[in-house]
């Protein structure tokens, strides 16, 4: 554990810098800007809530949540791998399980008649929750 006590105060400083340089990027609230600045920023989709629809808006919004994880879960596997931390049958098997899970949403949003796309949610002026595929 020497060898680890010093490189994580570093650390935490690093992260703590990064977390300050994001909220000086974030824009300001509507409320903040001058009224002649508030009509160029367009209002966030919301969720409908009629009861005809309620269940695929619950099952978009879930979705939305279990897409967010698989994104983020794939970004740490990618980076264990990129580290060398793995060996080849758990990075195959940690493929294979991304694969599947991938599918498994297609699938899901296809029986709700949804689209991989409907699941990026607009948080205004923060942007859209998942990153792009681009």
């Amino acid at each position: 554990m020497p060898d680890d006590a010093p490189r994580v105060p570093q650390r935490l400083d690093e992260v703590a810098d990064a977390a300050a340089r994001a909220f000086r990027l974030l824009p300001a609230a509507p409320q903040d800007l001058p009224a002649s600045e508030r009509q160029q920023h367009s209002p966030a989709r919301r969720i409908r809530t009629d009861p005809d629809t309620v269940e695929r808006d619950l099952m978009k919004l879930v979705l939305t949540l279990v897409e967010l994880l698989r994104q983020l879960m794939e970004r740490q596997a990618l980076h264990r791998v990129d580290q060398g931390d793995l060996t080849e049958d758990e990075e195959e098997r940690l493929g294979s399980t991304l694969l599947l899970l991938h599918d498994r949403m297609a699938g899901l949003c296809e029986q709700y008649g949804l689209d991989m796309k409907d699941l990026n949610l607009d948080l205004g002026p923060l942007g859209t929750l998942l990153p792009s595929d681009d």
